[in-house]
């Protein structure tokens, strides 16, 4: 069946429309970054350097590193973004875009997010790696979408049990990374467990300057969240949202973020940046590695 010309906006050079890409443009494995100047911390290291480009917060390199052919993009901040760049990445992949009909032969992709979060446990120091197992989706991004299939139930039930959440603020979710990519990315350097996704920065993660919040206690009932040997590592907006998105799309996710605030006893990196690039570094060669 043809897709609509408003459901699926192509530029007049056919390529798609907000990522500016065409499938050419993009690699079978693909970085996401939020800050646009961090595609060129990545790119840096390439071998060479194929396509740029430009399209207001999307900003796009791929090139090669150690011979690995690898996409680099930035998609802003928030889940509702992440929403943008994954939908239009499997389209290029999976949709014949003169056709505009889903291909029979469908191709998964491997996306890693690179990022940067704030700790909630103590014992997981600033400049340190987080792995993330699980996305817990505080967002509601997901409900937009039929997602019985892959998200947890047991760990969604015992959450709004534990915070005794407010369901007016929606349903959170769980959703997996994909096994077989975290087995290629995790090492002794990265700390595991559940990366929240937050919809915002200040009260969906419970700060606090002129506005009063909902439940004030929030953050240490999740930072207290136990269940099948799972905790709530980290705070962050993205990871949810990629984990569903390629779960229901056929694709690979793994999220990863240097640590450059402990939000339990207060710190803050003293060198964030090189903390970064040091996680930059670590992904390219995981990925690279054969």
């Amino acid at each position: 069946m043809k897709i609509k010309d408003s459901e699926l906006i192509l530029n007049p050079d056919g390529s798609i429309y907000h990522l500016n890409l065409r499938p050419e443009h993009v690699a079978k494995d693909i970085i996401f970054v939020g800050d646009q100047n961090r595609v060129d911390r990545i790119s840096k290291h390439f071998d060479k350097i194929e396509v740029e480009t430009q399209k207001r917060e999307f900003k796009t390199c791929t090139g090669t590193y150690k011979g690995k052919r690898i996409t680099v993009i930035s998609t802003g901040i928030g889940p509702d973004n992440i929403d943008i760049a994954i939908n239009e990445i499997d389209a290029l992949f999976n949709i014949d875009l003169n056709t505009r009909e889903i291909k029979k032969d469908l191709t998964s992709v491997n996306i890693v997010r690179i990022g940067t979060s704030g700790s909630l446990q103590a014992d997981i120091p600033v400049n340190s790696f987080v792995l993330s197992q699980y996305g817990l989706g505080l967002d509601n991004l997901m409900r937009s979408y039929v997602i019985d299939k892959v998200i947890d139930t047991d760990l969604e039930d015992a959450f709004i049990k534990h915070t005794n959440w407010d369901l007016r603020k929606g349903r959170p979710y769980f959703v997996q990374n994909s096994p077989e990519l975290e087995a290629k990315l995790e090492s002794d350097k990265t700390f595991k467990g559940i990366t929240g996704t937050a919809g915002g920065f200040y009260g969906p993660q419970g700060r606090v300057l002129r506005l009063a919040i909902q439940d004030p206690e929030l953050n240490h009932k999740i930072d207290n969240f136990k269940f099948g040997g799972h905790r709530v590592t980290n705070f962050e907006m993205e990871t949810s949202a990629i984990y569903g998105l390629c779960k229901l799309l056929g694709h690979h996710a793994v999220s990863l973020n240097t640590i450059i605030a402990n939000r339990a006893n207060g710190t803050f990196s003293e060198d964030p940046y090189a903390a970064v690039d040091k996680l930059i570094v670590y992904t390219l060669d995981k990925l690279s590695a054969q």
